[in-house]
């Protein structure tokens, strides 16, 4: 699954890039069919980023994935401590 995502993430990466941002994957539950990402640049500060997650990114992602049910971003869906709890 890890691979089909990558793939996938490649193919719309350039559309995130041309307006200066990109994401990167920082887990993938491949049980539950979720995937954590972190969104970067322009895109980590957008007030649009959620739509850009849920509407653009997500929707791709779940057609071209199989098996993968949602995507979530640090800072969107949930924070993570940096002290691990």
């Amino acid at each position: 699954m890890l691979a089909a995502v990558q793939e996938a993430l490649d193919a719309i990466r350039p559309a995130l890039q041309a307006d200066g941002g990109d994401m990167r994957i920082l887990s993938l539950d491949e049980i539950n069919g979720v995937l954590d990402v972190e969104l970067m640049g322009a895109c980590g500060s957008c007030p649009m980023s959620t739509m850009t997650l849920k509407q653009g990114v997500e929707r791709i992602l779940k057609d071209r994935v199989e098996g993968l049910n949602e995507v979530r971003a640090k800072g969107i869906d949930f924070d993570v401590d940096p002290s691990g709890f």
